[in-house]
Formats: C-alpha cells, structure tokens, sequence
C-alpha cells in the first residue's frame, strides 16, 4: 500500500472525472478542482451516471458504486486541492495553462506531496521546474476509455527520484491500472506516438477528398475485426478541440 491516502484532481474535463472516478473506486478519496465550478458539478454528474451503469451492469455493487460517489468531494480553491498526497494534473493541453497551475500550486503543496501530470504530448521536464519539486514529479498519462483501456503510462524525465516513480507505479496498481513504463522522455509516450499518426492520416484522407469519415471508420473496422471505433469515431471520444490543440 502507497503512502497516499488523497489525491486531488485538477480540471474537470472528460479526463478529470474519469480519473477522478477510477481512484475514488480504487478507495482513494479525491479532490476535484477545476477554475470553473459549473464545469466540477457537471463532472460529479457524469461520474454518478457512470457508477450506475456500472452497478447495473454486474460490474460493481450498488454500495460500491455510492461508496466511490462519497468518496470524491469537489473543492472550491486550488489551496484545498494542493492538501492531498498526490496531486494530478489534467487540464487542457495548452503549455501556458498548465505552467501557470504550476506555479499558482507550488508554495500550496505539502512538503510530501507528489504531482503528476496526465499531459498526452507534452514532457514532464517541460514543467518540472515550475512545480517547485523536480524530483517528486513526473508523467502519469491515462487512456480515454480509462476503465476498459485501463493503462497509465509512466514517464519520469532526468531528476525524477526513484520513490516517485515507485510511488505513482504502486498507485496505478491499486486503482486497477496496468502501469507502462517509459524509459526516456518521449512527446508521444507509447500511445500518442502511433495514436495521432493514425488520425492525421484518417484526417488527410478526407481533407483532400479521397474517401468520406464513414467509408475511412468502415475500412478501419472491417481490416481491424474486434475494433470498438474507427479513427473518427476516435476523434470523437478525445473531442475536436483538443485533437486541434495537440495538431497545434
């Protein structure tokens, strides 16, 4: 067992939450912020509908799925998520928001506390410095589709401590992640090296006329037997916004 008990989420968006859920499930209790407060009652929202569908389905209990619902509390300030064990970034995609969470953070952390950033293209040494801690921060990246593709990639950069990384790697396990780890600083990480490639050229395709978004999805499910989605249906799910901030 990890030496975390909370674990305070930043943002709210459609990654937020589902990690916010995945760790309240896992036992964790959690602190959901994100700058905009509608945008932390409407995730509350979605984690609640979420738990159900999963209770209904025989995935969980009913009792379960409350106990993880109590367990995840939406906080009103960045000072009252800074407080927990472990702090996970996840707002959007654009460097200058999240340096700016940085360093807004930094001189509210506990001394013990570690960050995280779920960043699916940037490096963690692209941040480090403006966390304030370079040697308890690293990379922890979630899938979309968090509990059925339910691996966390793990990538430290130069002065990530080895507890850190040992840390975060038990965490993952514990809230029913397959941990990945990553030897060397990479943009991509494993999942977003080959995942953008493929949408780009899905997006290609249609740019330039060559076939419609349904006749590329078709082709990608049939040659893929088993596939849930062809690339636009995934374009979808991670949604066009940041599919441009990333191409960005």
């Amino acid at each position: 067992m990890t030496t975390i008990r909370t674990v305070a989420v930043i943002g709210a968006g459609q990654m937020g939450s589902g990690i916010a859920q995945v760790v309240a499930a896992g036992g964790y209790e959690v602190k959901l912020y994100d700058i905009a407060p509608d945008r932390v009652t409407l995730a509350l929202g979605e984690i609640a509908a979420s738990l159900a569908r999963r209770a209904a389905r025989g995935l969980s209990t009913e009792a379960e799925a409350q106990a993880a619902l109590q367990r995840v509390t939406a906080v009103k300030t960045l000072a009252e998520a800074a407080g927990a064990d472990l702090v996970i970034e996840a707002v959007p995609e654009i460097p200058d928001v999240k340096t700016g969470v940085y360093q807004q953070m930094a001189p509210l952390l506990q001394a013990h506390t570690v960050v995280a950033t779920n960043s699916s293209t940037f490096l963690p040494s692209d941040f480090a410095a403006a966390t304030g801690r370079p040697e308890k921060f690293c990379a922890l990246h979630y899938a979309n589709y968090i509990w059925s593709a339910n691996v966390v990639e793990i990538m430290p950069h130069a002065a990530t401590a080895r507890a850190t990384l040992e840390t975060v790697t038990r965490f993952g396990i514990e809230t029913g992640m397959v941990p990945i780890p990553i030897a060397v600083e990479h943009n991509g990480y494993v999942i977003n090296t080959w995942f953008p490639a493929l949408l780009k050229a899905a997006q290609t395709l249609v740019t330039n006329g060559i076939a419609t978004p349904e006749d590329v999805d078709r082709t990608f499910l049939i040659a893929n037997r088993g596939a849930r989605m062809g690339p636009f249906g995934m374009m979808d799910i991670v949604g066009m916004k940041t599919c441009y901030d990333v191409s960005s």
